[in-house]
């Protein structure tokens, strides 16, 4: 059934309830698991004059101040504490983008997001990742 599950994390708290969600899944049914974070790179003038800019809809960027590979060391953590194993992809870009392209790379069945810290009547509407995610991906 499912064969391969990808799985996306920013370190939220709704991202860490996916991860330890698709760890169980990806248990039960022994699919092999991905973990995917994505980060924009610091461009050259902001470094030079110690700015950083941030993007519209930023809670969704991991910003050079945090490292991806923690984030992805955190989830890959609760997964072994567990006892599910998974890869781990650090890429630069667009969250969504990111995700969808490890699904298309590893021929992923199914896709695991969290909704990042909605709430009431806003619950019943997808974030801009999962929105973009459930238009754009292949499986």
């Amino acid at each position: 059934m499912f064969n391969s599950i990808v799985v996306g994390t920013d370190g939220s708290d709704t991202a860490r309830e996916a991860v330890r969600q698709a760890g169980e899944l990806a248990q039960t049914l022994g699919a092999r698991l991905h973990v995917v974070s994505a980060y924009q790179p610091a461009s050259g003038a902001h470094i030079r004059d110690g700015r950083t800019a941030f993007p519209e809809r930023a809670e969704w960027t991991i910003t050079r101040d945090v490292e991806v590979e923690s984030i992805l060391g955190q989830a890959a953590g609760l997964l072994k504490a567990a006892g599910a194993d998974a890869e781990t992809h650090a890429r630069t870009g667009d969250p969504a983008g990111a995700i969808i392209d490890v699904a298309e790379e590893q021929s992923a069945d199914l896709i695991v997001v969290g909704n990042k810290g909605m709430e009431g009547a806003r619950r019943f509407l997808l974030g801009r990742v999962p929105d973009k995610i459930s238009h754009l991906a292949p499986c």
